[in-house]
């Protein structure tokens, strides 16, 4: 079995603002193009224009509609993948070590040469984050995009995960969450980041932030009402004689 560092020294992750995620996907497509070309073996996918595609994806983002109690129901998109939790049981459930978590910056990652497909370690993580390559026989996960993060080839703008660079609403946010000072930890603080599942104990390093309170429809302005209203209220010219013609037909 894998042990888990009894430390880390940085706790790089990300943070997700579910007020911001319009739900495009965006995330999801980068994700699986980076993945299918760089790090690792190719996510794959299996009939995927037939009557049962499927495939492998390390992010996906879900959508459900939340009805508070009070107020209009609100359409929430939820994105998700792998954690990377301080005590992560799909480490220390693997039997042949391929799954640690790393000491520098307690990134979770899988050694897919030592993979045997057991598929323990996603029977054993709580949120779903992992997912089994049926062409490949090996567990497939978030990565963070070690690959782009350490990456000195690529521009510093783009040593980032896909996911993060890629976001038109900016709703995804990456840095060092061990670092109380970082923008990351500052951004949590403010807006009262949130562990999905704490009664888990797994300790997620990745936080969401909550949807902000909406504003009641009633008390909203509609800044296209003006656009939207009348010219005139009764028809003139050629538009009032068409009127009148066609209400003697």
């Amino acid at each position: 079995m894998t042990q888990l560092p009894t430390s880390t020294d940085r706790k790089m992750g990300l943070v997700i603002d579910l007020d911001t995620c319009v739900g495009c996907h965006a995330c999801v497509i980068s994700c699986k193009g980076w993945n299918t070309e760089n790090y690792g073996a190719p996510l794959s996918d299996q009939d995927a224009y037939g009557a049962n595609p499927s495939g492998t994806f390390l992010n996906r983002v879900h959508s459900y509609e939340v009805q508070p109690a009070e107020g209009h129901a609100q359409l929430i998109h939820f994105p998700k993948s792998c954690l990377h939790c301080e005590d992560a049981p799909c480490v220390t459930v693997c039997p042949t070590g391929a799954s640690y978590k790393r000491v520098e910056d307690g990134i979770v990652l899988v050694n897919e040469s030592d993979c045997i497909g057991c598929g323990l370690c996603a029977w054993s993580c709580p949120y779903g984050a992992r997912e089994l390559d049926q062409a490949e026989g090996v567990m497939k996960k978030c990565t963070l995009c070690v690959d782009r993060i350490y990456n000195e080839n690529l521009p510093e703008v783009d040593r980032f995960p896909s996911c993060v660079r890629t976001c038109p609403a900016g709703a995804r946010h990456f840095g060092d969450l061990g670092d109380a000072d970082s923008d990351v930890s500052k951004l949590v603080a403010e807006r009262g980041g949130m562990d999905l599942m704490p009664e888990m104990g797994t300790k997620p390093v990745n936080k969401y932030l909550p949807p902000r309170p909406k504003d009641n429809v009633e008390d909203q302005i509609d800044i296209l009402a003006p656009l939207l209203a009348p010219v005139a209220e009764e028809p003139k010219g050629f538009l009032s004689w068409l009127d009148k013609t066609l209400e003697k037909l």
